[in-house]
């Protein structure tokens, strides 16, 4: 999004005078001015967590308002290698860089047949471009923004955005592939994204979000360094008072056409010293699916919420997520189904893995309303802890209000088994070895359901952050030979389910 410079307040002391700047300095229509007023009265009302049932475990403390600056700057991608290498990587890819609030890069591959006719814009030249359609989706469904303060707060402080448009019956390939960076000068970023796929088509978007310096991400992942993990700092006293707290506030919104299938995948890769606020929302039509996959592994907090409304008969939603936590990090995941058509279809396969002091929490709920009849719902949370100080809750739910549908939900916590422990390193495997294993296996059945490109990304990010590596997918040998493992296990599988079905 090109930008004049407007300084932005803190988030603690945001006024309504600031969000109509912003509405006047891009020069939106009525409508999107409007929604913003009305948006940001709800997050100065909302409290922090709407349910006092998560109250006392929710990580929104450890946010300091008043330390959030949300001027944002752009930044040059001569001065950072790693942006640099994206922009290379993008000149034959579909897909954009973004620092800050500022699109440094965009590319839709025009020596492509297919990609030539998507819409990928920021989302201030979209609304000029293409108000209607934005117009049409956006005021569709409007409702649900006081379900959460920072989906209130997204909806309407927004300074960037990404438009992307699937035209009906396209068949896109490859993945869009969308960098997104905070900037150099230690400002937080409030963006909002808006994906419509066309009816009948078939798109996958990939998501990776990084600091400000790539080098920093290190710093979260290496608890090995650690001697003992009493000696890592509490959660109270991570951030010290006087600093910047720098975050990602984003809101992302998918309207999902009949019988489209659209993929979102999110890689977040944080520093220690960033936070996530992460609201993201699809409306799932007739016969259409929306996949959710989340790998979120950096940050010294992160919120994620995930709301799938499948709406039309037929409809299925999906939602997985990997969470690797280390240090005192802590991961706050909300993950809802919300079955409004019938024959619809949802499933929520939430995994954590937390060592030293680091702490999880998963709440999700299924909804079936009282059309919904003959739907299937599925929700389940698990988590391992391998440290005694680590902590993980999990607090799914059930509201149905008619009969004749199957909905069940199942959560777990538990330490790692040290007889299993034992087992592998009777098997020639040391402790730290044997550790890897067990929680490879745990995470094995969520890494199944994912191409085998993504499973290589995960794969590629775990371990980094297991050896205390920068949290960044590059292009190094090391993830050539992932990739290679994981399409080769692909075809492989595929070979044998084709042999079986042809000679039974």
């Amino acid at each position: 999004m090109h930008q004049d410079e407007i300084d932005l307040p803190t988030l603690s002391s945001l006024r309504i005078d600031d969000i109509r700047n912003l509405s006047s300095l891009y020069d939106e229509p009525e409508w999107m001015s409007r929604m913003r007023e009305q948006n940001f009265a709800r997050y100065q009302s909302l409290p922090d967590e709407i349910s006092p049932l998560y109250s006392k475990y929710s990580a929104v403390n450890r946010l300091y308002l008043d330390r959030v600056k949300l001027s944002v700057t752009s930044n040059s991608p001569e001065s950072n290698d790693f942006l640099a290498d994206r922009l290379n990587e993008l000149d034959k890819e579909t897909g954009l860089v973004r620092v800050g609030s500022t699109i440094i890069k965009l590319n839709r591959n025009e020596g492509g047949s297919e990609e030539d006719s998507i819409i990928i814009e920021d989302l201030a030249t979209a609304i000029k471009s293409h108000e209607e359609k934005i117009k049409d989706a956006l005021l569709k469904h409007a409702e649900g923004y006081d379900e959460d303060k920072f989906l209130a707060l997204e909806s309407s402080a927004f300074k960037s955005g990404i438009f992307i448009y699937v035209p009906k019956d396209l068949i896109v390939e490859n993945p869009i592939r969308l960098v997104c960076a905070l900037s150099q000068d230690r400002t937080s970023s409030i963006s909002r994204n808006l994906f419509i796929s066309g009816e009948g088509s078939r798109c996958t978007i990939v998501q990776e979000l990084y600091s400000s310096s790539v080098a920093d991400s290190s710093s979260v992942a290496d608890s090995s360094s650690v001697a003992d993990s009493s000696s890592v700092a509490d959660s109270s006293s991570v951030a010290d008072s006087s600093s910047v707290q720098q975050g990602v506030f984003e809101l992302t919104e998918c309207h999902v056409g009949n019988g489209s299938n659209l993929e979102m995948i999110t890689l977040e890769a944080l520093d220690s010293n960033n936070v996530s606020f992460l609201n993201k929302r699809a409306w799932v039509e007739r016969d259409a699916k929306m996949s959710w996959y989340h790998g979120l592994f950096g940050g010294q907090t992160t919120r994620c919420k995930v709301d799938s409304i499948m709406r039309g008969t037929g409809a299925s939603a999906e939602d997985v997520e990997i969470i690797f936590g280390n240090t005192t990090q802590s991961f706050d995941i909300t993950s809802n189904l919300n079955h409004i058509g019938r024959h619809s279809r949802g499933r929520v396969l939430v995994k954590s893995v937390m060592r030293d002091k680091s702490k999880s929490l998963f709440k999700g709920m299924i909804k079936i309303g009282k059309d919904a009849k003959a739907s299937e719902s599925y929700l389940a949370g698990h988590a391992i802890l391998l440290d005694k100080d680590a902590k993980s809750d999990a607090i799914p739910g059930l509201e149905i209000e008619t009969n004749e549908v199957k909905a069940t939900h199942s959560a777990s916590v538990a330490q790692l088994d040290e007889v299993q422990i034992y087992y592998l390193m009777c098997r020639g495997l040391d402790r730290d070895s044997a550790k890897r294993e067990i929680v490879s296996g745990f995470l094995e059945p969520l890494s199944r359901r994912m191409g085998p490109t993504i499973r290589a990304w995960i794969n590629y990010l775990l371990e980094n952050k297991w050896s205390g590596k920068p949290l960044i997918l590059k292009a190094d040998d090391a993830l050539e030979q992932m990739l290679e493992v994981e399409r080769s296990r692909y075809r492989e599988s595929q070979d044998l389910f084709e042999k079986h079905y042809k000679y039974r």
